[in-house]
């Protein structure tokens, strides 16, 4: 990889590693429902109207928006705001590539191998260590909107992977659309028209720029990122930046949140990080009737041919960590 790619590849995670500490303080702005339809709003337009038609079919796009889009950004929202910290919550989502995989086995019928099973293990104690840790300084039931937001994560991926996008960035732009109007309807539901006015009428420049933040440069300017990274080197390659997140979550949140780490914070980090390396890194088998990839691969390319996508069939999941597709 070029140095330039390289610093690419560091950039994306850094921005969607900080993009944790940008949520919370938008969260001092608004109600964390209507924020995350903002966000979706802003993303979408004015890009929809310059990324061309989708390239999928709508029931792809439909399935990914409102289990991406409304489950997991809805419960991580809403997680951040019940009191998970910005930080911790840049380290539990990463548990998504575990989801992935046992979605994957369930659903696509693929066999994890013995190492994958190994690091889904490390990656399940690097948890366990989390909520103890949770549970001694904050509200477990925030740290469960998050792990259940990262579970939605997981089976977006899966839905991801059979809608099997061609361009990323075009993809997420259309996906984008769909959570806008059910978030808001949430939002108007549980958290009330009057606090919802409220929010838009004191809306400062702090508060626009989360909202830009988290639409156009976590997602538009992220993704579109990832997603020439990965149409010019092999997903093996360009995945492993994805486990620098939570590095730059946790950073980020101590320096401008002033979250501490606690000791316990950094034993759940370092065994859920390199859990989550062991899972998404460690060869897939491939089973009879199967897709040959892996399920935390990316916009595919052929690694003895940097560059060129991957044969026909050849299809995975694209975005944050082993070429995962969302952010957050």
């Amino acid at each position: 990889m070029r140095p330039a790619h390289l610093l690419l590849a560091v950039l994306v995670a850094a921005v969607w590693g900080v993009n944790f500490t940008v949520i919370e303080i938008g969260l001092g702005h608004f109600p964390p429902l209507l924020f995350s339809a903002l966000r979706f709003l802003v993303a979408a337009l004015p890009a929809v109207f310059l990324v061309g038609r989708p390239k999928v079919a709508w029931k792809w796009i439909v399935a990914v928006g409102l289990v991406l889009g409304v489950a997991k950004f809805g419960l991580l929202f809403v997680g951040m705001d019940a009191g998970m910290p910005a930080g911790l919550s840049s380290l539990v989502l990463q548990i998504q590539a575990v989801f992935t995989a046992a979605v994957a086995a369930v659903v696509l019928g693929e066999r994890p191998t013995r190492a994958r099973l190994l690091g889904m293990a490390v990656a399940l104690a690097g948890i366990a260590v989390a909520a103890l840790d949770e549970g001694a300084a904050g509200p477990l039931g925030a740290f469960a909107l998050v792990l259940a937001a990262a579970a939605c994560w997981g089976v977006s991926n899966v839905l991801t992977r059979r809608a099997a996008p061609p361009d990323a960035l075009n993809f997420m732009v259309w996906v984008s659309t769909v959570p806008v109007l059910p978030l808001l309807g949430l939002s108007l539901l549980l958290e009330g028209p009057g606090r919802d006015a409220d929010a838009l009428r004191a809306l400062d420049w702090q508060g626009a720029g989360t909202v830009v933040y988290v639409a156009w440069v976590t997602t538009v300017f992220g993704f579109g990122a990832w997603g020439w990274l990965l149409r010019r080197h092999p997903a093996s390659t360009v995945a492993p930046f994805s486990l620098l997140v939570p590095v730059f979550g946790m950073s980020s949140a101590a320096l401008f949140l002033g979250e501490g780490i606690s000791p316990l914070r950094w034993c759940a980090a370092a065994l859920l990080v390199g859990g989550v390396a062991v899972t998404s890194l460690a060869p897939a088998r491939r089973t009879a009737g199967a897709p040959g990839i892996p399920v935390d691969g990316a916009a595919r390319v052929d690694e003895t041919r940097p560059g060129r996508p991957a044969g026909a069939g050849q299809r995975a999941i694209s975005g944050k960590g082993g070429g995962r597709w969302a952010s957050s």
